[in-house]
């Protein structure tokens, strides 16, 4: 795609973590073989005011010129936009949705994020999810008792997955399980262990928590937590706990006291009604609905060190971070909506005990207007990636049960035409800082595996997908074995380790897609272009200035001619993974041709910027500061004579 390219990248703002008040250079850069621009404009809107800066041209690289802005970071989240006025007398607005002849939205602008960032270490992170009950028993195990809600279930018995028993059923997993096989996690790529909650909870699933004081001991206890994280951390990997900020199980201590007295203090941690119901999570009795107008309730679970929150991140748990469950509506009932106070109390509860620590938020539809970067610094959430993934390779008209979301519980037949729209759809209005850490999950313990109804030979595709477009990887533990389940509940399937042999080839392509992505920067915090959008082919590359990866995802036969220009290339494209073919033709012209299901990728050279000495950045900073002061008349539709120069600006165009 031959058009003017910006993303939140290194490659096109000088800073990923401004501060409020700084001022952050953009860079916009316009195809050589484009029409000629008469004038490139920033539009930013400080204190939802529309202010324009003019950009100066900075010179030529490759195929691409080069346009550069200043924006001063007003607002804790400073969205702004791209408009370039052509020589032909045509406009055009350029957003994250890409590029527009009439006006846009402001929900879609590109943002600078003035919040605290996320940990380094995130955005490098495979996450590996593991709910305990199902994924490894160790010897003690058999000294625990089955408690009077269970019902024994032995390693090789087949899953409930449907009506009475599905909570019930336990397998025995536990603590010292899991850290039985963290060199598997190691061995595959995984750089962060999630676990579902580890509390105690009248269930499998443990999301109806009865205390969030001790972990259960049906999973080892305290000490178990303690030995699992430590060795965690000696493997290098990180650990994150799951919590439910929305609700307790009925079963809690705070609830039993509410429900007990009206007099109890716990009775204001809930929304109870006359007659003495309640609400809950969905109508679910055993999930009663928290009220955080309680400034007690906050105290207790997360405001301080001391809340629940806040213990378990510090020694000797140490877990690095939170997944928090139903995290779109905590705080939110009838005419409350206390959701941004508590995920901001959160964060800033961890920011205080650790910096380093991730906060990733549940929200499984449109997750844009409550991740723009104040707490949440990704999502898990399926309308983005996970639905039209599915959408796209999938079986059509397959059934998806469960927490999924697809509408009817039936698969959607998808283009990848249709897959591309959604995806920008949802992404459009997310800040790339965000974007970088949201949840690539092709499925996870609330929904049907992706293997269930992939089409034959999708698996790879989708998962490329997964560890090449912005964001976490992530692997629902039994992914790697090619297990299936037509729900949520179904695919809590117990690993089966003694028959790991019998499933050595999806191991390896594991291993190998994520090993792809840990070898090459570009695919963990590269910017990206969509280069094609076909029916049964998409092609996309991965962008820094040291090196890109071109990455083409096939569902069937494909021949694609990237017109001259479009990528940086010095010689043939070394392949990284798959079988595709890739020749150059002409100057820089690239074909690529293969059949699907399929998933390919090729090493490209780093994107090459513009750069200068001493004195053209002086120059360049004279015209930026000339361009300032004609900025206020600009910013109410005074016209301004264009300012061109060559001069190319200092960055950070190399920072890990």
């Amino acid at each position: 795609m031959l058009q003017p390219h910006h993303d939140g990248s290194a490659l096109h703002v000088s800073t990923l973590t401004p501060s409020l008040g700084d001022t952050v250079r953009v860079r916009l850069r316009i195809p050589i073989a484009h029409d000629e621009p008469l004038e490139v404009l920033v539009r930013s809107n400080p204190d939802r005011e529309p202010f324009f800066n003019k950009a100066v041209h900075i010179g030529t690289a490759g195929a691409y010129h080069w346009w550069e802005a200043e924006i001063r970071v007003a607002n804790p989240v400073h969205r702004y936009r791209w408009l370039v006025h052509w020589q032909s007398g045509q406009t055009d607005w350029i957003n994250q949705e890409g590029v527009h002849r009439i006006e846009t939205r402001d929900d879609a602008d590109f943002a600078l994020v003035a919040h605290e960032p996320p940990p380094a270490w995130a955005t490098d992170a495979v996450l590996y999810q593991v709910f305990p009950d199902r994924f490894a028993r160790s010897a003690q195990a058999d000294e625990h008792p089955t408690p009077a809600w269970a019902v024994a279930a032995a390693w090789d018995d087949p899953v409930v997955g449907s009506g009475p028993g599905v909570s019930e059923q336990l397998y025995g997993g536990d603590l010292p399980g899991v850290e039985a096989h963290l060199d598997h996690l190691v061995d595959l790529g995984a750089t962060v262990l999630y676990l579902t909650p580890v509390f105690p909870g009248d269930s499998n699933h443990r999301y109806n928590a009865s205390t969030f004081d001790v972990v259960d001991p049906l999973l080892g206890g305290d000490e178990a937590l303690v030995s699992l994280v430590e060795a965690a951390h000696a493997r290098g990997l990180k650990v994150m706990g799951d919590l439910t900020s929305n609700h307790t199980g009925d079963t809690h201590a705070w609830f039993r006291a509410a429900a007990a007295s009206e007099d109890a203090p716990e009775r204001e941690f809930y929304y109870f009604h006359e007659g003495g119901t309640y609400a809950s999570w969905l109508g679910h009795a055993s999930l009663p609905k928290l009220n955080w107008n309680s400034q007690e309730l906050r105290d207790r679970f997360i405001e301080g060190p001391d809340s629940v929150v806040g213990r378990w991140l510090r020694p000797p748990f140490s877990l690095d971070g939170w997944r928090i469950d139903v995290a779109n509506m905590t705080g939110r009932y009838e005419g409350d909506d206390l959701n941004a106070e508590v995920r901001q109390i959160i964060r800033r509860t961890m920011l205080d005990i650790n910096p380093d620590t991730l906060l990733l938020g549940e929200s499984t539809n449109d997750a844009t207007d409550d991740f723009q970067g104040d707490a949440w610094h990704g999502a898990m959430t399926y309308a983005n990636f996970t639905r039209p993934v599915w959408g796209w390779l999938s079986v059509p008209g397959s059934a998806a049960f469960g927490g999924l979301g697809m509408a009817r519980s039936v698969i959607p037949s998808y283009t990848g035409v249709d897959l591309h729209a959604q995806h920008q759809r949802f992404v459009a209005g997310i800040p790339w800082r965000t974007r970088l850490h949201n949840m690539n999950a092709l499925d996870t313990h609330d929904t049907p595996r992706f293997a269930t109804n992939a089409l034959p030979g999708a698996v790879p595709v989708a998962l490329g997908m997964a560890v090449s477009l912005p964001g976490i990887p992530v692997v629902w533990a039994g992914d790697e074995l090619g297990l299936t389940g037509v729900n949520g509940e179904d695919s809590r399937t117990p690993m089966p380790w003694a028959t790991l042999d019998e499933h050595a080839g999806t191991i390896a392509l594991h291993r190998e897609l994520l090993a792809l992505r840990a070898d090459q920067p570009a695919l963990r915090g590269g910017g990206m272009r969509w280069v094609h959008v076909g029916e049964e082919v998409l092609v996309w590359v991965r962008e820094s200035a040291e090196s890109s990866v071109l990455c083409v995802a096939a569902r069937g036969f494909y021949d694609v001619v990237v017109e001259e220009g479009v990528l940086s290339l010095e010689g043939e494209p070394a392949p990284l993974f798959g079988d595709g073919g890739a020749s150059t033709f002409g100057f820089g012209g690239l074909r690529l041709t293969g059949s699907g299901p399929s998933f390919a990728a090729w090493s490209l050279p780093g994107v090459e910027v513009p750069r200068t000495d001493d004195e053209e950045e002086r120059e360049l900073l004279a015209l930026l500061d000339e361009n300032a002061s004609q900025d206020a008349a600009l910013a109410h539709g005074e016209p301004a004579a264009p300012t061109l120069t060559a001069a190319w600006s200092k960055d950070t165009l190399h920072e890990d």
